[in-house]
This record gives structure tokens, C-alpha cells and sequence, in this order.
């Protein structure tokens, strides 16, 4: 187990810590704070994880898989609480988390065809956006901008930075969707 690994690992201990706080919010004083807080640092994480990785040269597969998880683990956990406490819109958890799922598909079918999906700018750029609009959804600053909260307009921008990734992603790689494979 490397420090990258580890990180990741981090981030997906993390997670839970993020929710509770975030569902404690009318128990715990600051606990949004809190919960942006831990959020924060397990952001920080998957930034970190990947950038020691290559720069240490100790890139795996089990790393590349682990960072893929935590990822989308942090962020499917902390929309469905912000759900919960209606900070975030169903809607658009589904079409970040529907991406996500779909995204990880394509990679596995990209593996069965020893081909590799890595990762593209407009994922690291969606990766970034989502990270910032779920802080700003527990921290939300009490002033609305016209009929929307910040973090309300940041949701917007997410919804279309994650379908732009979705887009380019499959039309780059969707090919390994369309291959046949002879013996099923």
C-alpha cells in the first residue's frame, strides 16, 4: 500500500464522516462547517493521490481503481444527504451520478478490449466544479442571487461541465462499446 493509495482509502473513510455531519446539521452546532470541512480535505485527496502517483512513478491499477471509487463515492454519498436536507436537486444528483456509472461502464468495457479510457481535461475540470458546488452546497451563503442560492447556480454549472465530460468521453472511446467480442 503506497501514500497515493492511502489517500484514497482516506477519502473513502472520510465519506461517511462528511454525511453524518451533514445529517446531524440540526443537532450539531456548525456541523455544515464541519461537514465542508472533511469534505474539503477528501476533495484535496483525490487531487493529491493522482499527482504523487505520477510523480513519484508509482502509478497501479489497484490505485487507478481505488481513486475512480473514492471518487465517486464522495460525491454520490455527500449529494444524497444534501438531498436529504434539500441543498441539492434529485435531478441533477441523477445526471452526476447516472455520468459517473456510465463512465465507469465504458472504462470496464475499454478494459475487457485491453484499451484504456484515461482521464481528460474535461473530467478533471468536472471533477473540480463538482467538488467546489458540493462545498458551497454545505457551506451555502445565506444571501440568494435573483431566484437561486450560489451553490444553487454552481449545480447548474456542474449538471453541464458533467454532461460535457459524459459527451466527450463517449465520443472519443464509445467505440468499445460498438466492437463485437466472438465468443460471449
Amino acid at each position: 500500500m503506497n501514500v497515493p493509495n492511502l489517500l484514497a482509502l482516506v477519502r473513502i473513510v472520510l465519506t461517511p464522516l462528511v454525511m453524518a455531519f451533514v445529517l446531524l446539521s440540526d443537532q450539531i452546532e456548525h456541523a455544515f462547517g464541519i461537514a465542508a470541512f472533511l469534505f474539503v480535505v477528501a476533495a484535496v485527496t483525490d487531487f493529491a493521490d493522482g499527482y504523487l502517483a505520477r510523480r513519484w512513478e508509482i502509478t497501479t491499477t489497484l490505485g487507478a481503481f481505488l481513486d475512480s471509487v473514492a471518487d465517486k463515492v464522495l460525491v454520490t454519498g455527500s449529494l444524497l444527504v444534501l438531498i436529504e436536507v434539500g441543498r441539492a436537486w434529485s435531478w441533477a444528483a441523477f445526471i452526476i451520478i447516472g455520468r459517473e456509472l456510465a463512465v465507469m461502464g465504458l472504462r470496464g468495457v475499454a478494459a475487457l478490449e485491453k484499451s484504456k479510457v484515461p482521464p481528460s481535461l474535461w473530467g478533471k475540470s468536472k471533477a473540480f466544479v463538482q467538488f467546489t458546488t458540493i462545498g458551497l452546497a454545505m457551506v451555502r451563503p445565506a444571501n440568494e442571487l435573483g431566484p437561486l442560492f450560489l451553490d444553487e447556480w454552481m449545480m447548474l454549472v456542474a449538471v453541464a461541465v458533467t454532461l460535457l465530460s459524459a459527451w466527450d468521453y463517449f465520443s472519443r472511446y464509445g467505440d468499445a462499446l460498438r466492437t463485437s467480442r466472438s465468443a460471449v
